[in-house]
C-alpha cells in the first residue's frame, strides 16, 4: 500500500482486519458518522481501471447500502496514482458482438442504482479519474476534489465515446456544449477548469476532506445549476443547429471516414439530447458497434504500444543531477522537462540570454502542464543557470544538446574530460550525426549515447535512446529508465543515418519537395497527405521543423545511405539561404504570419500516384531500418514513428498498415514507382522476409 492509501484508510477506519472489510478490489467500512466509504483499491495494480469485477463488486457493496442505508455514500481511490484511469482496455478485444452490449447494461444498472440511492452520494477524487472513472463519479450527487485532481474522456483516442453513462450525465450537469466538448477532444478538464465548469462542486486539501463530506451529508454544499443555454438546448432545432457547427468543426480535425466515434457521438447527443433514458441505450448500442471498427482496434493498438513503451522505460537510473549544455529550443527544454519531473538540473550555454529565455520558457512550460505555483516555484529552483558549467562536475548524466557540428561537438566532449564524476553518462541529443562517430571523441565509449528528443520536447513524448557499437548495457538501460523517469516513451535503437525516424520521415518530406519541382502545388501535396490521416502535411511539416534543420538531415543521409532518395531540392536550398526558414523565421515554404496552414486543396488535377510517392518511401524505410536490426521490431518501429510524427494512428502504425494493405501489393507497387520514377523507389531487400 502506498502512504497516501494508508493515510486515508487509516482515517477511515478501512484497514485490513480493522472495522471495515476488504471485498477483492474494494474497501468498506462505516465512520462514527455513519458514513460508509467505499474506497477503490485494484488489485495486484498500482492504478486503478474499472474492469467487470470492480462493477461485479461494487454491486454488491450497492446491494448492501440500500438494505442498510447510511447517512451518506461515500466512492474514493485508495491508491497513489489517482482516482481511476478509465475501463480496463485488455478486456475489449474478448468482447464479443452480444458480450459487450451485456457487459455495459450491467454497468450501466450498477451506476443507476449509485444515482438512484436514497441517501447523499459524494465522490472524493484525488489524481485522474478518465473514462470509467469519471462516470462513476458523475453518477454520485456530489464530486470533492483534492487541489491536482482532473478529469476526462479518453475515449475518442480509442476510436470511442463514453459508455458508461458519460453521454447523457455530463450534459446534464454542465453546459451541453462544454460537454460534448470534452468528449470530442478527449481533453481533461483541471482543478480549476473542473470547478468552474461544475464538474466538481468543491476542491479542497485532503486534510479538509472529511469535513466537506460531513457538510455534503448535511446538503451545505450548493448543486451546479445549468444556465439558459442548457435549457435552450433541450429543443430540438437549436440542439440541431449546435450540431451541425460540431460536426463541420469536428469533421476538420477529425474526418468521419478516419474516426467515426466523434460523429457517433454528436448523433447520439442531436437525436436524444433531451431523453436521458433513449441517449443511454442508443450510447451502449454505438459503443458496441464502434469497438468492431478498424479505427477502434487499430487505436486500441497505438494504446499497447505506448505501454509497451512506458514498460521499457521502467526501473531505476540513478540519476538526480542532469546537466545540460545548450540552452536553445532543445537544451531549454529538455531541462524544463527533466526539472518538472524532479531531477537537478543545471543548465549551460555560451552566451547568458539563452539561459534567462530558458528558464521563461520553463515558466511557461509548467503553466502549459496545469502546474500549481508550489509545484512550478519547485521546478524551477530545480533548474538552475549555470554559465560557468558548475554542474559538470556533480551530474549524473550529461546531455549535450550543441549544434549540429561534429567540430562543435567534439570541442565540447574534450573540455569535459577529467571534469565527470565518476560513472557519469554522456550524451548527445543529435537528430542526424553519427553516435558511433561521436563517440570516438567522448570522455568514456562506454557511458556515451544518444539521446534524440523530438521538438517541441514538451510536448512529444518519444525520445530515441541510440546505442553506439561501445554503448554499455548498464548505460543504455538506465537511459531508457531516465526517459521513463521524465515521462518521456524511450525507443532503444542502434545507430543509423536517420536513426529510426528521421530515416522514414525525410524520405517522405524530400519528396514532397520533388513533386513541387515537378509542379504539383504545396497545398494539393499537404491535402494529399492530411486526406491519407497525417497529423499535417509534409511541406507544412518541413517548415514546422524548420528548413535549415530538414536540408542537414537530408544532406547526411544522402551520403550514408545505401540507396537514393529524391534530389534535394534547388527551391529548399534558397529558401534557407535566403533564411526563411519556416516557422521560426515566419516564412518558408508556407508564410506563417497569417497563422498555421491549412491546405484543402482539390485533388481532382493530383498525380495519381501522389499518395503513394510521399507514404510508401516511408514503409521502405522501416523496412530497411528492420532488416539492418536498427529497430527491435515491427511494433518498437510503429510506436516511433506514432509517437514521434503522429504517423496516421487509425491505421495502427506504418508497418502495421504495410500488413494490412498487403505486402505483395506494397511490393509492386514500389517497382511500378520505380519503373516511373527512378531507383529511390526500389523495394528493401527485408520485403522479400515480411510475407
Amino acid at each position: 500500500m502506498t502512504k497516501h492509501a494508508l493515510e486515508f484508510l487509516g482515517e477511515t477506519k478501512l484497514e485490513l482486519g480493522a472495522a471495515g472489510e476488504a471485498s477483492g478490489n474494494w474497501r468498506s467500512g462505516r465512520d462514527d458518522d455513519g458514513v460508509l466509504w467505499l474506497a477503490l483499491d485494484k488489485s495486484d495494480s498500482g492504478v486503478n481501471t474499472v474492469s467487470e469485477d470492480v462493477i461485479r463488486e461494487l454491486d454488491g457493496l450497492i446491494a448492501a447500502a440500500e438494505a442498510d442505508l447510511p447517512k451518506a455514500l461515500v466512492i474514493r481511490s485508495a491508491k497513489q496514482a489517482g482516482f481511476a484511469a478509465g475501463a480496463d482496455i485488455t478486456s475489449f478485444d474478448a468482447m464479443s458482438d452480444d458480450g459487450a452490449a451485456e457487459m455495459l447494461k450491467q454497468g450501466h444498472a450498477v451506476l443507476d442504482r449509485i444515482e438512484a440511492l436514497n441517501c447523499p452520494t459524494i465522490c472524493v477524487v484525488h489524481g485522474a479519474a478518465l473514462g470509467a472513472g469519471f462516470e462513476l463519479a458523475l453518477a454520485c450527487d456530489y464530486r470533492i476534489i483534492t487541489p491536482g485532481a482532473s478529469f476526462g474522456f479518453p475515449e475518442v483516442k480509442l476510436g470511442l465515446h463514453p459508455g458508461l453513462g458519460g453521454t447523457f450525465r455530463l450534459p446534464a450537469l454542465i453546459d451541453p456544449t462544454e460537454a460534448m466538448t470534452l468528449m470530442l477532444t478527449g481533453k481533461t478538464a483541471h482543478t480549476k477548469r473542473a470547478k468552474s465548469l461544475g464538474i466538481a462542486n468543491l476542491v479542497t486539501e485532503e486534510r479538509h476532506v472529511r469535513a466537506a463530506v460531513r457538510a455534503a451529508a448535511e446538503g451545505e454544499i450548493d448543486q451546479h445549476e445549468q444556465g439558459l443555454k442548457a435549457r435552450a438546448l433541450n429543443f430540438d432545432q437549436a440542439r440541431s443547429l449546435v450540431a451541425r457547427q460540431m460536426r463541420t468543426q469536428t469533421e476538420k480535425k477529425a474526418p468521419k471516414r478516419h474516426y467515426p466515434a466523434p460523429h457517433a457521438l454528436i448523433d447520439l447527443w442531436e437525436e436524444h439530447g433531451d431523453d436521458s433514458k433513449a441517449m443511454q441505450k442508443a450510447e451502449i448500442a454505438s459503443f458496441a458497434d464502434l469497438l468492431k471498427t478498424d479505427t477502434s482496434k487499430n487505436l486500441r493498438r497505438v494504446f499497447f504500444l505506448q505501454q509497451n513503451l512506458k514498460g521499457a522505460g521502467k526501473g531505476e537510473d540513478g540519476i538526480d543531477h542532469v546537466h545540460v549544455i545548450g540552452a536553445g529550443a532543445m537544451g531549454g527544454e529538455i531541462a524544463a522537462v527533466a526539472a518538472i519531473r524532479g531531477k537537478t538540473v543545471t543548465l549551460g550555454d555560451v552566451e547568458n540570454d539563452p539561459l534567462g529565455h530558458a528558464i521563461r520558457q520553463a515558466g511557461e512550460i509548467c503553466e502549459d502542464k496545469h502546474l500549481s505555483s508550489i509545484e512550478t516555484r519547485d521546478a524551477l529552483d530545480r533548474l538552475m543557470p549555470d554559465p560557468m558549467g558548475y554542474g559538470v562536475a556533480h551530474a549524473d548524466l550529461i546531455i549535450e544538446a550543441a549544434p549540429e557540428d561534429i567540430g562543435i561537438k567534439q570541442k565540447i566532449y574534450d573540455g569535459l574530460k577529467g571534469r565527470m564524476k565518476e560513472g557519469a553518462i554522456l550524451a548527445s541529443n543529435t537528430s542526424s550525426l553519427s553516435v558511433d562517430e561521436m563517440a570516438d571523441h567522448a570522455p568514456a565509449a562506454a557511458r556515451f549515447a544518444g539521446l534524440h528528443f523530438f521538438n517541441p520536447v514538451s510536448k512529444i513524448d518519444l525520445v530515441e535512446v541510440i546505442r553506439a557499437k561501445d554503448t554499455s548495457e548498464d548505460a543504455a538501460s538506465r537511459l531508457t529508465a531516465f526517459c521513463g523517469s521524465i515521462g518521456k516513451l524511450p525507443a532503444l535503437v542502434d545507430d543509423y543515418p536517420g536513426f529510426v525516424v528521421n530515416r522514414a520521415l525525410t524520405p517522405y518530406l524530400m519528396e514532397a519537395m520533388a513533386l513541387m519541382d515537378e509542379g504539383v502545388r504545396k497545398e494539393v501535396i499537404d491535402t494529399a497527405a492530411l486526406q491519407f490521416g497525417m497529423p499535417m502535411g509534409p511541406v507544412t511539416l518541413a517548415d514546422q521543423v524548420g528548413l535549415d534543420i530538414g536540408l542537414h538531415v537530408a544532406e547526411s543521409l544522402r551520403d550514408n545511405l545505401e540507396k537514393p532518395m529524391a534530389d534535394i531540392s534547388d527551391k529548399l536550398r534558397e529558401k534557407v539561404e535566403a533564411g526563411n526558414l519556416g516557422k521560426k523565421t515566419g516564412k518558408g515554404f508556407y508564410d506563417w504570419d497569417e497563422g498555421s496552414p491549412r491546405p484543402d486543396a482539390s485533388l481532382d488535377d493530383a498525380p495519381a500516384d501522389l499518395t503513394d510517392r510521399l507514404i510508401l518511401p516511408m514503409l521502405d524505410a522501416c523496412v530497411e531500418v528492420l532488416r539492418r536490426g536498427v529497430a527491435k521490431d515491427e511494433d518498437q518501429v510503429d510506436a516511433a514513428m506514432i509517437f514521434a510524427t503522429g504517423w496516421a494512428p487509425f491505421r495502427g502504425g506504418p508497418m502495421h498498415y504495410a500488413r494490412d494493405r498487403g505486402i505483395d501489393e506494397i511490393v509492386t507497387r514500389l517497382k511500378e514507382l520505380e519503373d516511373a520514377h527512378g531507383p529511390r523507389f526500389a523495394p528493401d531487400e527485408g520485403w522479400r522476409t515480411l510475407g
